[in-house]
């Protein structure tokens, strides 16, 4: 494949994962979540979404594919630790969320159809 393909690709596929995480962030504020932070970033890696319902502190990975249930497979044990580190990492800048529940959620999209939004889909292991 070519450079340019590739680049093209990965243009592109930027663009409907930019696009998903905005779909879901809207779905979640329909559910009740209040945003605190989107595409949070640090050197340890990167949280998609961060929400919080009551006393629960939940992260939320999107995930995009054909189809929704492939989408909802699609978190490994890898990018769940390099997850897990992030979100280490994001509470000792943010201490005062500290003492609530962690979740870690998954919001899978598929081409068509709503959003499914997996609550715990993993435990964190902090």
């Amino acid at each position: 494949m070519t450079t340019d393909r590739r680049r093209q690709r990965g243009a592109r596929a930027r663009r409907r994962g930019h696009l998903a995480e905005g779909l879901a962030v809207a779905y979640l504020r329909l559910k009740g979540y209040r945003i605190l932070e989107r595409n949070w970033r640090s050197k340890l890696g990167e949280i998609d979404i961060l929400v919080r319902k009551g006393g629960i502190l939940a992260l939320v990975e999107v995930k995009t594919r054909a189809d929704a249930d492939l989408a909802s497979g699609a978190l490994r044990g890898p990018q769940r630790r390099r997850l897990m580190r992030a979100l280490a990492h994001y509470l000792k800048t943010r201490p005062e969320l500290a003492s609530l529940d962690l979740r870690c959620d998954v919001v899978a999209l598929g081409r068509f159809g709503w959003p499914i939004h997996l609550k715990d889909a993993w435990r964190p292991e902090m």
